[in-house]
């Protein structure tokens, strides 16, 4: 359609424009967020001393329209990261 946005839209805290980003860009500001947030609330060890290597800054929702393949991909890539709170709409 005519009016289907084609470019990465973005804008910047406490601003009112829109700037449009290359998708290599809008890719780094993804992954340097998750990166940041996975360290600021990363566990060695829970209030017991039990190792548990995980993040609870970073979550994943799947949706029902994902096919078992994407869901297995995305289940490894977040578990691989630390992160605990991985949930399926399908599953829900």
């Amino acid at each position: 359609s005519a009016g289907r946005q084609t470019k990465i839209l973005y804008r910047a805290p406490r601003s009112h424009e829109w700037e449009a980003l290359d998708h290599d860009r809008a890719l780094d500001m993804i992954a340097d967020r998750f990166l940041e947030a996975r360290r600021r609330h990363w566990q060695d060890a829970d209030e017991r001393g039990n190792r548990v290597n995980r993040t609870l800054g970073v979550a994943s929702l799947g949706g029902a329209t994902i096919d078992n393949e994407e869901n297995y991909l995305i289940k490894k890539l977040f578990s691989a990261a630390g992160a605990v709170q991985i949930e399926n709409q399908a599953r829900i």
